[in-house]
Formats: structure tokens, C-alpha cells, sequence
């Protein structure tokens, strides 16, 4: 007995969890890629090292993803980490836990993890096909019947009932976002959805860094901040903190806590919006405690100069931003430091402020925030509630996360249920 024909479009994390699953469950499928390559962007994910999931436990990990968190907790009580873990240490491919619960492969190589997954798919009888770009979705009655390729693609019989055409029972979309474009993560998805009557939430770049006004950013170039509290202020008004690790670069900032403010900054730039972030650099101390041991060191060394004092507090860059912000005299002995010199400088350790004034490109954004709307989708199948037959995996949807592991597992985990979904 044959079974139902499944084309998968996109063979990223989510693409070659679908096509596989689906293999599996006795499906006929066919994995379509526009590049030249499967998982390109799965190949760079984790600055190369490939951040697959988080150990975090369910209730905290959909936390991770806001209000469209929900979304998810059908696929992820379906298919979740532990599950993902063991999926990997199945293919060869054996996994650690670093700080914050992150979960890398062993070897530190993404390309592993692609590679892995790539064969996988094809060893369960996923077809794929690589420079095949996808140009529309056909829908007969209210069904998915199939898609129509870009005229200047050639196929061989019998695989297409006519050129240009592949003929499909189920078919998932599975393109990606609009971050990282040079792997292929072009939009594509969104227009093929939108065509055939699903609502597009508004895409933006998110998990992605931010440019800073001044020339605060470029002297601490190369600066990374430990155990630091980032506030995002929008017209005056604290929206959300993160605490962790942050990093200075020639345009603004990056890092960890940053990407994981950026949704909301980015929101609020697009709104014109005033954007601030306040940097608690002494988080473990409340003013008061603060207070008093600068006052402690200010009395217990008192022969020292400032900028030698500083040492003990900052990190070697920041002393000229510290003093040019405080505007207390860098050589001035730290007995002769004012009461009221004294209390800038804890103000300034507890609240150092920098303008963001821009986000970073698409090239530069981890994942894509917006695209099709989960109220048209069934959390339980993945499946269109609009068209049937029709489902979607991964970053095409309106679902996107913090930093730490937490969309891959989101991509993996929506495309195991797609793709079970699809193959019926």
C-alpha cells in the first residue's frame, strides 16, 4: 500500500524533522530546498556550535516565549527535550549541558547536527531536492492539492504530472523566518500562506542586537559584562529586565540579555518611541548596601586615587566612561571624593544609560518575530484551520522566543508533530 504523498518545503531544523517523521509513519515525501544545500542556517546556528534546546522545565520553557507560548504545549508535551536529547544521541550525535541549561552537541559542530539530521531523513525515505524553490501552494475546494514551482525548474517524469508541478495529499510548510536571508530564510512562507487566505502577523527582527547613539559603544568595543541587569525603558517607562551577559561592539550592544530585549526594543523603535537601556552593573547590591561600601573603600583608601579605586569595581574600559559620565576628576584622592560625588557615582553604577536608536539588519537577526497567525493553526496537528491538508513547522509561525536553545526546540518540536500530523 502506498502512502499519502507529503511534500515538505524547506529543509531547515524544522523541514528535516517533518520529512523525516513523516517518512516514518509511511508517508511518501518529498523535501523541497531553494539553496543549493539543506540547513544552512541550522549549519551557523550558536555562532556555529548549534544551541539545540534548554533543560528548563516545560512550564518555564513556553515562558520563554510570551504570550504565543501557548501555542506550543501541545507539540511540546508531544515531542520535548528529553525526547530531543535522546533523538540526537540515537543519530551518534551525543549532547552536553552548559550554563543556563543550554544544550549543545558534544563536539561543538552544528554541522553535525545538520549533517545528522539530513541523513536521517533520507535513510527513512524522505526525498529530497535541493535548488527547487517553491512559488506557490495549489488548494483545490478548500484543500491542498499539490505546489507549483518557479517556471525555470526541471523535473523528470514521473514525479510531476506536468512540469512545474508536484501533486501532494498533505503538504508543510516549513521556510523558515525572514532572518539570516543568505541561507535562504527569505519570506517565502508568508506569501505562500497569505495567497492562499492566511493572515501574516507583521514580521520584525528579533534576537537581534542593537545600535547605541554616541561614542559609548565603540570605546568599550569588544566588552562583555557578566552578572549584569539590563532594563528596557520606552518613554520613561521599565518594560522588562534581564540579568546575564552582555556585550559592547563598534555599532552598540549584543549578547545574551540584549538579543532576548530586543523584541520589545525593536517594537518600540518601529513605534518612534524613546529607547533606553539601564545597565545595573552592581545588581547583587541595592543603593543603600552600595552605598556604604564605597564609602568603606573611599574612607580605607583614602591616599588612592579615583581612577586606581575604580579598579576594584569596573572593568578597565569602563573607568573613562565612568568618569566622563560622573564628571568627578579621574586623579583626585578618594578622601577628598564629595558626599555628593559619591552619590553620582552609585547612581551611575546602578543606572548607565544608552540610547538605542536602531536594530541590526535581517542579516544579523537570530529569528523572526511575527508571521503566520497560530489562531489559524491547530496546536495539536499544526495544521491550517483554513485549508485543509495544509500545515506549518518552525519559524513561519507567529512563535518566537529568548536566546538559549529555546526556538530550535520550538522547530523540532513543530515539525515532529506536523510531520506525524501530515503522513495521517
Amino acid at each position: 500500500m502506498i502512502g499519502r504523498r507529503v511534500i515538505v518545503v524547506g529543509a531547515g531544523a524544522a523541514g528535516l524533522m517533518a520529512a523525516g517523521q513523516a517518512a516514518g509513519q509511511g508517508a511518501d515525501v518529498l523535501l523541497l530546498e531553494k539553496m543549493k544545500r539543506p540547513g544552512l542556517k541550522l549549519r551557523i546556528t550558536g555562532k556555529g556550535r548549534c544551541n539545540l534546546t534548554n533543560v528548563a522545565p516545560i512550564t518555564q520553557f513556553i515562558e520563554h516565549f510570551g504570550p504565543g507560548g501557548r501555542f506550543l504545549r501541545q507539540a511540546f508535551h508531544r515531542f520535548f527535550t528529553p525526547d530531543l536529547v535522546a533523538f540526537f544521541e540515537e543519530l551518534g550525535v551525543p549532547t552536553v549541558t552548559e550554563r543556563g541549561g543550554r544544550v549543545f552537541p558534544a563536539s561543538e559542530e552544528a554541522q553535525e547536527v545538520a549533517d545528522a539530521l539530513v541523513s536521517w531523513a533520507c535513510e527513512r525515505g524522505a526525498a529530497l531536492r535541493t535548488a527547487s524553490p517553491v512559488e506557490r501552494l495549489l488548494v483545490e475546494e478548500g484543500r491542498v492539492v499539490g505546489v507549483q514551482m518557479f517556471r525555470n525548474q526541471v523535473f523528470a517524469a514521473p514525479l510531476t504530472e506536468k512540469p512545474g508541478f508536484y501533486h501532494a495529499d498533505a503538504v508543510i510548510v516549513a521556510t523558515g523566518g525572514a532572518s539570516y536571508p543568505g541561507t535562504g530564510s527569505t519570506g517565502d512562507g508568508y506569501r505562500m500562506a497569505e495567497a492562499v487566505g492566511h493572515a501574516i502577523v507583521p514580521i520584525c527582527p528579533a534576537l537581534v542586537p542593537l545600535e547605541t547613539a554616541g561614542d559609548v559603544a565603540p570605546r568599550l568595543q569588544g566588552l562583555s559584562l557578566r552578572n549584569v541587569t539590563a532594563r528596557l525603558l520606552v518613554d520613561g517607562k521599565k518594560q522588562t529586565e534581564l540579568f546575564g551577559e552582555m556585550l559592547f561592539t563598534h555599532f552598540g550592544v549584543s549578547g545574551p540579555i540584549i538579543l532576548s530585549l530586543s523584541r520589545r526594543a525593536v517594537d518600540a523603535l518601529r513605534r518612534g518611541q524613546e529607547t533606553i537601556l539601564s545597565i545595573d552593573l552592581k545588581p547583587a547590591l541595592d543603593e543603600r548596601k552600595l552605598d556604604a561600601r564605597l564609602l568603606r573603600d573611599l574612607d580605607g583608601r583614602g591616599k588612592r586615587q579615583l581612577h586606581t579605586l575604580l579598579k576594584g569595581l569596573l572593568p578597565q574600559k569602563l573607568i573613562p566612561v565612568c568618569i566622563d559620565q560622573t564628571a568627578i576628576a579621574p586623579h583626585k584622592p578618594a578622601h577628598q571624593v564629595t558626599a555628593g560625588e559619591r552619590q553620582r557615582l552609585c547612581a551611575w553604577l546602578k543606572d548607565f544609560r544608552l540610547s538605542v536608536t536602531d536594530h541590526r539588519p535581517w542579516a544579523e537577526a537570530i529569528v523572526t518575530a511575527g508571521g503566520v497567525d497560530t489562531r489559524e493553526v491547530d496546536p495539536r496537528t499544526m495544521e491550517s484551520r483554513l485549508v485543509e491538508g495544509l500545515y506549518f513547522a518552525g519559524e513561519v509561525l507567529d512563535v518566537d522566543g529568548d536566546t538559549g536553545g529555546y526556538n530550535l526546540q520550538a522547530a523540532f518540536s513543530t515539525g515532529w508533530l506536523a510531520g506525524r500530523s501530515a503522513a495521517g
